[in-house]
């Protein structure tokens, strides 16, 4: 038995950061579980592994999921990034969680019980994660699980919720359930049905209506599963609007340097370059390519971190004219009911809780995670897995990104990843990006703000 103190965290307090659990755990069984795996990247495989080989005994054991005493907590547990790489993104989307359990207790909570979230650090690092969920289910006894923040953390976890059959909502994650057709997984990001090209399909597809059209793209991503995953979907999209690929490469997810990276890439002289990439690498190829003073046509792509108030704020003008994906931002059409509300509290405790001050990528999407399983609880009267991934399947939600409804493979049945582009940054001053006309939405049309500039140095 693992043993770690239980840590709940009551109202809203300071973002307290629990560490990953630990423990021996004797070999058993793992017989009950067939994956079909694709390529994995080595730190998840490993992960994936080393849980399998290694989960005790009792740990197949379904938890009961009858209602219990009234007023006992009902547990939420899950993992979250609250150090390391995506700790910056990690930390905001906690901040929204705790808003939503007070939101949610402020109004008799579930079930008539109070709700509880009982989180741990994963230190952005897949190997922590198994153990977690582990424990989670087996020592904190939660009632109900839902998935980490992004692939590279959710892809550990979905053997331990498919061998409990337990309903898993991930946030922000691209293409997990690829690999393990679970069908009570269900992705809360804008990805739609073909996830692993909603990054970059809008990229490809205004750049080659752009005049001169390009011809020729460079493809380059770090060696982890999200890069990976969006690098295959780059390769659609540019085989689909007849762009030649000069360059494909990736290099390892730890690269600090990335200035021999992009010489190397700008040796091939590209119209374009998609770029695919975790948050530190994400400012170093920003950094790196203006050192290195590249200037293709169009850059920019599936880049996580660069949607982060404090990553914009300490790159600040280098941004200028980079072209990425976003999920939110408040842009007329995508003020949703409740969503205004959601972020004016977000952004009064944000400074006192230390976390992204303006909220703009993780808060909508990680309320919503909640706001999901809250109305299929509700409208089921059930803590039952297997009833709630029948109803979150069937069903479309009021959310404050709008409405979500879910298709194949747990994605979202509509894509509505946005395209954002770079302009007018003139300091490292945060507060200017609180005027969304330093990052104007240029795809898809029915959120468009602005058109986009056209080449990069342009908007430089």
């Amino acid at each position: 038995m693992l043993e770690m103190p239980v840590v709940l965290f009551p109202g809203r307090a300071k973002l307290a950061i629990s560490p990953a659990p630990t423990g021996s755990m004797s070999p058993d069984m793992t017989s009950g579980i067939k994956l079909k795996f694709r390529r994995l990247s080595s730190t998840v495989f490993g992960a994936l592994f080393a849980v399998l080989s290694a989960l005790p005994a009792c740990a197949f054991f379904l938890a009961s999921t009858t209602a219990t005493q009234a007023g006992e907590p009902l547990k939420i547990g899950y993992s979250m990034s609250l150090t390391g790489g995506l700790a910056a993104n990690g930390r905001s989307a906690l901040l929204a969680h705790k808003i939503w359990e007070e939101d949610t207790n402020a109004t008799g909570g579930l079930l008539g019980r109070p709700v509880k979230l009982i989180y741990y650090d994963d230190q952005t690092n897949p190997a922590t994660v198994p153990d977690i969920y582990v424990k989670l289910l087996d020592v904190d006894k939660v009632d109900l699980i839902i998935g980490p923040y992004a692939t590279n953390l959710q892809a550990p976890a979905m053997p331990i919720a498919m061998q409990r059959k337990k309903v898993f909502i991930g946030l922000l994650g691209t293409a997990v359930n690829s690999t393990f057709n679970y069908s009570n997984y269900f992705s809360i990001a804008p990805n739609g049905p073909e996830p692993k090209r909603s990054y970059t399909k809008g990229f490809v597809d205004l750049a080659v209506r752009q005049s001169p059209r390009p011809q020729t793209v460079a493809i380059v991503a770090a060696d982890g599963e999200f890069a990976l995953n969006s690098a295959e979907g780059v390769r659609e999209n540019v085989k689909a609007g007849g762009l030649t690929v000069v360059y494909d490469r990736r290099y390892p997810s730890a690269t600090s340097d990335l200035v021999p990276v992009v010489r190397a890439i700008a040796e091939t002289n590209p119209d374009l370059v998609i770029v695919c990439s975790y948050p530190p690498d994400s400012v170093a190829m920003v950094r790196a390519v203006n050192e290195a003073n590249f200037k293709p046509k169009m850059i920019g792509g599936a880049m996580v971190g660069l949607q982060s108030t404090a990553i914009k704020a300490r790159l600040g003008p280098l941004l200028n004219g980079w072209t990425i994906y976003d999920v939110w931002l408040p842009v007329p059409k995508m003020l949703f009911a409740g969503v205004d509300e959601l972020m004016k509290k977000y952004q009064a405790h944000a400074a006192v809780e230390g976390v992204d001050a303006l909220g703009y990528y993780m808060v909508p999407w990680s309320y919503a995670q909640l706001q999901v399983l809250q109305q299929a609880v509700t409208a089921t009267q059930s803590l039952d897995d297997a009833r709630l991934g029948d109803y979150i399947r069937a069903n479309t939600f009021k959310t404050v990104v709008g409405d979500v409804k879910f298709g194949s493979d747990g994605e979202l049945a509509q894509s509505r990843v946005l395209q954002v582009q770079f302009r007018n940054v003139k300091t490292n001053d945060l507060t200017q990006f609180k005027d969304i006309s330093t990052q104007v939405v240029v795809a898809p049309a029915e959120y468009e703000s602005g058109r986009l500039i056209y080449p990069y140095e342009q908007a430089k």
